[in-house]
């Protein structure tokens, strides 16, 4: 632990002047979506605190704001730990990405579409399966998804599928095969991206609810597996 706050101490400098619990709650989300707290820690407001050089009352805030983000859990006379997800929690996170992912692209215009981002994402995970960095790949998909969701151009729904990506990222950590996870989607990802190109957004729908059924079929065998229903760790 004493080398992870060293790090987050390097993160000060993110704060600025004007030290705010957005602020933080932004570190702190950004740490914990890169397992840097994986699932199951204790969060130490001293140590913590200390390390990024805010008070008490402004972390307090920061770690309400993630509780209510579901990534923090508070839990009486114990502290605030990084959430365990169980296998329902993860099954809600692909409802919900079902949802608004494939609504998205149902409600996409006439093309073309603006696909930058996306064709990123796609040479970002390309670039993570030749460095075998399987870490890198998630992150890579998860970007993908993103910028899928931000052709919609609604700031509130950016919003709410930051929290569902970062929720989903806890679920990434406790995955102990993340190549045979990941590598799979990126094939997809460029089918996606090309039925875009191509302005069918029919066939870019289809393609989205079928990979995002077989990825919760994948992801909830392997988190019964490693964590349980309950979400208490297989160890």
């Amino acid at each position: 632990m004493a080398e992870q706050l060293a790090s987050l101490a390097d993160d000060r400098a993110l704060l600025g002047r004007t030290s705010t619990a957005e602020r933080v709650s932004d570190i702190l989300r950004s740490r914990i979506a890169d397992g840097f707290f994986p699932p199951g820690t204790r969060l130490s407001e001293d140590s913590i605190g200390g390390a990024l050089g805010v008070s008490r009352n402004t972390l307090r805030e920061a770690f309400r704001l993630l509780t209510h983000e579901r990534l923090l859990v508070h839990e009486l006379n114990r502290g605030v730990f990084v959430r365990v997800l169980t296998a329902e929690d993860v099954e809600d996170i692909y409802r919900t990405r079902a949802l608004v992912e494939c609504a998205v692209v149902r409600s996409l215009g006439e093309p073309p579409y603006a696909l930058d981002g996306l064709a990123d994402a796609v040479a970002d995970g390309e670039r993570a399966t030749a460095e075998n960095d399987w870490k890198a790949l998630g992150t890579a998909n998860i970007h993908f998804h993103r910028e899928l969701v931000a052709l919609a151009g609604s700031e509130r729904t950016d919003e709410v599928m930051r929290s569902v990506f970062a929720e989903l990222r806890l679920a990434f950590h406790v995955v102990d095969d993340p190549r045979r996870l990941h590598e799979p989607y990126l094939a997809r990802n460029r089918e996606i991206l090309q039925a875009l190109r191509d302005g069918d957004r029919d066939r870019a729908e289809r393609l989205l609810a079928v990979y995002l059924d077989d990825s919760l079929e994948r992801m909830v065998e392997v988190y019964r597996r490693r964590v349980g229903d309950d979400g208490a760790s297989a160890g």
